[in-house]
Order: C-alpha cells, then sequence, then structure tokens
C-alpha cells in the first residue's frame, strides 16, 4: 500500500510538472501555428542534414521511376508552402509547384533559405487566423475550395508527408535524421 502510494505520489507529481511545461494553445492561430513549428523543425533540420553533394540523391533501388531529388522535395515544399498561404490570404498562389515553381534556388543554401522563408511567411499568414475567420471560404487551385483552417490543416499535413519521404533519402544516405537522434534513437 505504501509503494503503491509512493508511486502514484511520483507519477501525480511529474504529470503536473510536465504539464506545466507546455502551454494549452490560446486560439486557432496558436494551435495550428504550434503544428507548423513543430513540423517545420523537423523537415529544416532534415534539409540542413543531407550533405549539399547528396541534393541530387534520386532513390533508384525498386519502384521509384520519376520521384524528385532531394533537393526537389524541399524546392516543392517551399513552393506549397507560398501556395497554400497565399491562398489563405486569397492571393494567387506560383504556379507549377509539383515542378518546384518559379523560384530560382538551386544551391543547398538557396533551397534552405528558400524554405525557412516559406515557414517565415506561413507562420505571419496563420498569425491572421481567428474563431471569426477560421471557416472563411477559400479558393484557389492547391487545396480549395476549402476554409481558411482547412488549408491550414492541408499545409502541414503536407510538409509532414514530404518530411515522410526525406527522411527515407536520408536513410538511403546513412543519415539518421536529427528528429531521430535527438530522441537517441537508432544512431549508428
Amino acid at each position: 500500500m505504501k509503494l503503491t502510494t509512493i508511486f502514484l505520489a511520483l507519477t501525480l507529481s511529474s504529470t503536473l510538472a510536465l504539464a506545466q511545461q507546455y502551454e494549452v494553445p490560446k486560439g486557432i492561430a496558436d494551435s495550428i501555428g504550434g503544428s507548423l513549428r513543430w513540423t517545420e523543425g523537423q523537415f529544416l533540420t532534415a534539409a540542413e542534414a543531407m550533405p549539399e553533394a547528396k541534393y541530387s540523391f534520386i532513390p533508384s533501388a525498386g519502384e521509384f521511376k520519376g520521384v524528385r531529388s532531394f533537393a526537389e522535395q524541399v524546392k516543392h515544399v517551399a513552393c506549397a508552402n507560398f501556395a497554400f498561404f497565399n491562398e489563405i490570404e486569397g492571393k494567387t498562389p506560383p504556379q507549377g509547384c509539383e515542378k518546384g515553381g518559379p523560384a530560382p534556388a538551386k544551391t543547398k543554401a538557396e533551397l534552405v533559405k528558400y524554405l525557412q522563408d516559406s515557414f517565415d511567411y506561413g507562420h505571419h499568414v496563420l498569425a491572421t487566423i481567428n474563431e471569426k475567420n477560421a471557416l472563411a471560404r477559400v479558393e484557389g487551385p492547391y487545396a480549395g475550395p476549402n476554409t481558411r483552417l482547412g488549408i491550414a490543416v492541408a499545409a502541414v499535413w503536407h510538409i509532414a508527408d514530404h518530411y515522410g519521404q526525406i527522411v527515407e533519402y536520408l536513410r538511403m544516405n546513412g543519415i539518421v535524421p536529427p528528429s531521430t537522434q535527438q530522441y537517441g534513437l537508432a544512431v549508428r
């Protein structure tokens, strides 16, 4: 009985301490913005982990005919971010994001900057979503017709989808993804 009481007290105190570390989002913008921040961190660190010489890597074993290179994955996500967030603002999104879009970025440094700029823009746009306008109808070729909130969710989902793909590219090149290293898992 004493051991159970001690265990419950320790569990409760550690749970309360953990809960105090993370604030509950105060609104829609904070909620979806937090998801974007987390996904951004995962994707950016993975993009930075791949050596520049491997940015042209395209998987070849198995059924990979026609897939994007690592660089094309990064450029596609950056362009798509601008597209989704343009739609939320009612602006015309960039054309051709499936092929990387109009941005001239080519080197690792240029692509990572383009990617970071797309995330910065996303945070700016998401900060404008609130309880009054979250369900406003939005048109567009990427995630529309939808609502502002719906497109924001689609944008975060899209980043996460491509993050899963670039993790495989990293692993095929013998690189343990930074998010895995962060938790001490599968480090070589």
